[in-house]
């Protein structure tokens, strides 16, 4: 006997935004998104992945009261619906940070289809989306570490292989020991460049060099690391910066980069505005280039990339869903080195 869904039958849990941020954050039921259209697929979420981005949200600058959180999110394909070719039932996929960017140039519109932000996200136990809204998850990752490439390992493999044709023996500057710059430095290595890396922690520092890391600068202690990496290099500078820091930081990158390197803008951690060393960039003819995250396509091609086993991503730490709210008040700490994981 053919079984009918009837989605008002069932529910769901997940985290929604409300008035008055993280300590406002609701663990409720929701109705079930039941089954798939054409041309959809139904995951049964098990993982996701925290941002600054996603932060920003659970906090209340950005939030839509009653929007379910986060942009990553990763599982299982339950059901396909008609006309669904590249999936099966049994699929282990990820999300995409921009769903309806396919292919070519960014499309405009800002944040206003990013999942967890201006649609639904994947705080939540089920999701029913179009399929061209995941990719397949990288072969061996679990949920959590799958649900880390949709935002901060796309945009370290978009700086560094889609932008800078990053190739053996470059070097290759990262700030910060975060999620992205983690990813930029086990990219890096991974495919032959030389890697500095800056912290204000020498313990993390120690744990980046665990991981191949060749230079690393302690940036309270040197505040004009620039000079440090220069030396490094032997005056030459670094081929690429992988940037988040923004306006407090630019400068010292600018004179850390060699002529005619390139710099992937990925992050504003300093500030929204601020001074540009527009003299200094122009005499080294240097390429700034400002990004977030990456199309579906560039997404195919690093799990591409990860299923040669390439690298497995850092977790530092992984919180049960309905631990939300702590998992974002950790983040605000610094502590952390990678990613934060959220797993159910």
């Amino acid at each position: 006997m053919e079984i009918v869904w009837d989605p008002r039958e069932e529910f769901m849990k997940a985290i929604v935004t409300a008035p008055g941020g993280l300590d406002a954050l609701k663990l409720v039921d929701l109705p079930d998104p039941g089954k798939p259209r054409p041309g959809e697929i139904r995951v049964a979420l098990h993982g996701s992945s925290l941002n600054y981005h996603d932060l920003g949200v659970a906090s209340g600058r950005t939030a839509t009261d009653g929007r379910i959180l986060m942009a990553d999110g990763a599982g299982v394909v339950e059901e396909v619906g008609d006309g669904v070719t590249e999936f099966k039932p049994g699929d282990r996929v990820v999300s995409c940070f921009f769903p309806e960017w396919q292919d070519g140039p960014p499309l405009p519109g800002g944040f206003s289809r990013v999942p967890g932000d201006g649609i639904d996200g994947f705080a939540t136990e089920y999701a029913v989306r179009p399929a061209t809204a995941f990719t397949l998850a990288p072969k061996g990752f679990s949920h959590v570490e799958a649900a880390t490439i949709t935002t901060a390992g796309l945009t370290a493999w978009r700086a560094l292989v889609e932008i800078g044709r990053l190739k053996a023996g470059d070097t290759v500057l990262a700030l910060g020991t975060g999620g992205v710059s983690i990813y930029a430095l086990q990219l890096a290595k991974a495919m032959g460049a030389q890697v500095a890396i800056t912290s204000s922690s020498d313990e993390k520092l120690e744990r980046a060099k665990a991981l191949g890391a060749d230079f690393t600068v302690n940036y309270r202690t040197h505040p004009e690391w620039a000079g440090n990496v220069l030396e490094w290099t032997g005056g030459r500078g670094v081929d690429h910066v992988v940037e988040v820091g923004g306006p407090g930081t630019l400068g010292q990158s600018i004179q850390a980069a060699r002529m005619a390197g390139s710099i992937t803008m990925i992050g504003v951690l300093t500030g929204a505005r601020g001074e540009v060393p527009t003299a200094a960039l122009a005499g080294k003819q240097i390429t700034l280039s400002g990004l977030i995250v990456g199309s579906r396509r560039q997404q195919q091609d690093f799990v591409r990339a990860l299923d040669t086993g390439l690298f497995k991503p850092v977790i530092d730490r992984a919180f049960p869903l309905e631990k939300l709210a702590d998992a974002f008040r950790y983040e605000m700490g610094g502590g952390h080195f990678g990613k934060i994981g959220i797993e159910w």
